[in-house]
């Protein structure tokens, strides 16, 4: 289990594999340019976090998967899923500000700004974030290897 000041940044890796869900800036990059299969999976990824959806989720990461969290902590995949399961943890709507969809062959990297809120043990938390995932394609489908969440300073 998750000691309880690590565990305020539980919403923060549920946040790294949404911030992607909507686009504020229509002059930003669309998702519609990303290949079909990667714009897909980045979809269900979406979904999958905001249900708190854990077997969905362990398809579309990487067995070998890396999160560095806003505190610097890092999980690997076994850590970010249970995460999900934590009681009472919901999160807050949000809006992804400049996006990034970049895809290099078999690689990718997407991501944004925004404004990650939640709610855990009765307690609502929120704070500005840059979030990266750097994807990759393996036998035939998209997968996330890394996630990389970045306060914004006020």
């Amino acid at each position: 289990m998750l000691n309880r000041s690590r565990r305020m940044f539980v919403p923060a890796l549920v946040l790294a594999s949404a911030a992607l869900i909507s686009v504020t800036s229509p002059a930003a990059p669309s998702a519609a340019a990303l290949p079909q299969d990667l714009a897909r999976a980045l979809e269900s990824y979406n979904a999958a976090t905001m249900r708190n959806d854990t077997r969905t989720l362990a398809g579309l990461v990487t067995e070998d998967y890396v999160l560095v969290n806003s505190d610097t902590s890092v999980q690997d995949k076994s850590s970010y899923l249970a995460d999900f399961l934590v009681p009472g943890f919901h999160l807050d709507p949000y809006q992804i500000e400049q996006p990034i969809y970049k895809v290099r062959g078999n690689a990718a990297l997407t991501g944004g700004i925004f404004q990650l809120g939640w709610t855990q043990d009765g307690k609502h938390q929120s704070r500005r974030l840059r979030i990266a995932h750097f994807w990759v394609k393996q036998q035939g489908r998209w997968q996330i290897a890394y996630t990389q969440l970045t306060r914004v300073p006020e």
